[in-house]
């Protein structure tokens, strides 16, 4: 009998990890407490973009893999990784779901055990928060009877090229001990695995590469609005700064951030900067700010757009196209596409949207989904693309629409406004 690893979390990123843990020889029991979820994986049926149909299939055929929602299914584990969300509740980080795996795994760890986190969270949380719960529940403490290590997630879904076994993976631990177990943990899992010296530098380089990406964004969101009243393409600006083989990575404009780290993981950073230190910390306060205020930013344009052409928003049909938070990803929640749909949803526009990626099972509440057909296109008063799937055909989307806002630069013409 292989080695028992316990994936908590079959999202995005514990429903990859244990995949590619089955096909490297360890007997793998996920948990996740969402019925519908565990549901649907033991029909086989995969609803994260990174895992399909098939390689559940010969998971579940190798025998190696459960799913469940009872932890009594993950006694006697070797290793365990928790990769449960970490929302935020009112601005502060909220940090029940580690607590409810901490609390329920604690009484089956065994001496020789090892608990590694993977969930986003503050510097601190891993030794701080977890720590006290794990020892507490199980009577044991470590590093002297376990083994605690934290390894922040780097999936990135959808993308075709960088996935689980080919992106390098940041790994830490409490002690040297624990840091060599988690290190070699993840040396059967990916390529390349990166040793840093502590929990805390592990956990704030999760939070500086989404901080990194969520203040450059703001800022170019920031440069569209102010180029466009300048009457700037700050489209052609971007492709010729792009140019430039150093000392600049390119970033675009669109209708805000979404996802489960974007909105979230920055702010987890500043929280911990102003309860530790009292600052505030500004870069993220202000990108926050501009972030959030996109999709206003993106209805106003529209309502711009529609008066020009002597339509009012209120009665005028508004075709969506893309309602993910990201290119050839499927999911929606905290997508700013959403927060464009209710918005002019409230201000009385009929709203229709097309997203093949989203899953048909689960649409988002309030909005009618249709397929992108040229008839569809044509009878709408504004077609608005939000995420710029690839299997959307811009050149007819162009050619049949009465009128494009475009927030991605995939249409031009004289019917295309961009962002």
């Amino acid at each position: 009998m292989g080695e028992k690893l316990v994936v908590v979390g079959q999202g995005y990123v514990g429903l990859p990890l244990a995949m590619r843990a089955v096909s490297a020889g360890f007997d793998v029991v996920g948990i996740d407490l969402d019925e519908w979820r565990v549901k649907r994986l033991n029909a086989a049926e995969s609803y994260v973009e990174d895992v399909d149909d098939d390689l559940l299939v010969a998971a579940h055929r190798s025998g190696r893999y459960l799913v469940g929602t009872d932890y009594a299914d993950a006694e006697a584990f070797d290793v365990c990784v928790i990769t449960v969300p970490t929302p935020l509740r009112e601005g502060v980080p909220d940090l029940r779901h580690i607590g409810s795996a901490g609390e329920s795994l604690a009484p089956l760890i065994r001496p020789g055990a090892t608990v590694i986190l993977e969930s986003t969270t503050y510097p601190g949380t891993t030794e701080e928060y977890l720590r006290p719960l794990l020892e507490e529940g199980s009577g044991l403490c470590t590093p002297e009877d376990f083994f605690l290590g934290y390894s922040p997630e780097r999936i990135d879904p959808g993308n075709p090229r960088w996935q689980l076994e080919n992106t390098p993976k940041v790994v830490s631990g409490i002690d040297e001990a624990s840091l060599e177990r988690t290190r070699e943990f993840y040396e059967r899992i990916v390529r390349d695995v990166v040793p840093v010296s502590s929990l805390q530098v592990a956990e704030l380089c999760k939070l500086l590469e989404n901080t990194f990406r969520h203040v450059n964004i703001a800022l170019v969101n920031e440069l569209s609005i102010f180029a466009q009243q300048l009457g700037i393409d700050v489209w052609e600006a971007i492709d010729a700064a792009s140019t430039k083989p150093f000392g600049y990575m390119r970033f675009t404009p669109g209708p805000g951030v979404g996802g489960h780290c974007l909105p979230i993981d920055p702010s987890y950073l500043s929280w911990k900067v102003k309860r530790s230190l009292g600052h505030n910390f500004r870069f993220v306060e202000l990108a926050n700010d501009i972030n959030d205020h996109m999709p206003d930013h993106v209805v106003h344009r529209l309502i711009l757009g529609l008066n020009q052409r002597r339509k009012a928003v209120k009665g005028s049909r508004v075709f969506l196209l893309g309602l993910a938070y990201k290119k050839n990803a499927g999911d929606c929640r905290e997508s700013p596409a959403i927060e464009v749909a209710k918005v002019l949803g409230k201000l009385g526009a009929d709203v229709r949207a097309a997203d093949p990626h989203v899953d048909a099972l689960m649409p988002p509440p309030g909005i009618e989904i249709v397929q992108p057909t040229a008839g569809e296109l044509s009878q709408a008063d504004a077609v608005v693309i939000l995420t710029d799937h690839d299997c959307f055909d811009y050149e007819m989307i162009q050619r049949v629409s009465p009128f494009v806002f475009d927030t991605r630069d995939r249409c031009r013409g004289a019917n295309v406004e961009r962002l």
